[in-house]
């Protein structure tokens, strides 16, 4: 059963995080991008949009590489962020509308990429509209990086963030049941690429504030959060810096009609 997410809801999500998420949040290894040009046989001409495209993390590679990249953001401080970001690229537009009803023409996209975001979409909207902007031969490409928590310092930074996390969970971020019904009847496929953030300790202050369900400075528990990753960091930092690895994953092919 698909529970319905409140797209209003989860658009402003991000509305009080976005500084901290453009600065601090990890990017993208180089490795993907030079897959996606191979796998997706992208050409220079090759239209790109990016949903959910929040602060340009995932649009600025593209952009380097010298695409025309359409970034679809309906948050108003993130898709600033990512206007801030991305705007010295002269092939770079942006609109604020949403993943359900991007306001494109029919059959305009080679490649539509959702990194990061689309846990946050409604899967069946979505689809149709990825159907309806996607030329015949184009792909949709999602893609997460996921913590792979190997290490004590890594689980212990993701133990602090439970115990002062605020509200629900939301939604699973990678559900192999939702991903296999957006591709359905075909079968995706799929790659997973090592990735890494190395911080110092504003850069992992940052990185903790931009998760929407953590608190902010005036926050009752905001002090003694900030006093326990203190604590955090001088145990286990070297040389004044703590790594978090991820697995940046990645899903690709066509739309379910």
């Amino acid at each position: 059963m698909v529970v319905p997410i409140n797209n209003a809801s989860a658009a402003s999500r991000f509305s009080n995080r976005a500084a901290n998420y453009a600065k601090y949040r990890p990017g993208y290894p180089e490795e993907l991008f030079r897959y996606i040009e191979q796998a997706m046989a992208l050409q220079p001409q090759s239209g790109i949009v990016d949903i959910g495209s929040g602060t340009g993390l995932f649009a600025e590679p593209l952009l380097q590489n010298g695409y025309s990249v359409v970034c679809i953001e309906p948050n108003e401080e993130m898709r600033k962020a990512g206007e801030d970001r991305l705007k010295k690229y002269p092939s770079f537009q942006s609109i604020q509308s949403t993943a359900e009803d991007t306001k494109l023409a029919e059959n305009s996209a080679d490649l539509i990429t959702v990194a990061q975001t689309f846990h946050w979409l409604d899967p069946v909207a979505a689809r149709v509209e990825c159907r309806r902007i996607l030329k015949p031969d184009g792909h949709v490409i999602l893609a997460w990086n996921r913590e792979t928590r190997k290490t004590e310092f890594e689980q212990k930074y993701n133990d602090l963030r439970g115990k002062y996390r605020l509200g629900d969970n939301g939604p699973l971020q990678i559900d192999p049941v939702l991903i296999s019904a957006f591709f359905a009847p075909g079968v995706p496929e799929s790659k997973v690429f090592a990735n890494k953030q190395q911080l110092d300790f504003e850069a992992l202050k940052g990185q903790l504030l931009s998760k929407s369900y953590i608190p902010l400075p005036g926050h009752e528990e905001y002090d003694d959060m900030i006093s326990e990753l203190i604590k955090l960091f001088v145990l286990y930092n070297e040389n004044g810096l703590v790594t978090i690895h991820y697995e940046t994953l990645m899903y690709w092919g066509q739309p379910g009609l």
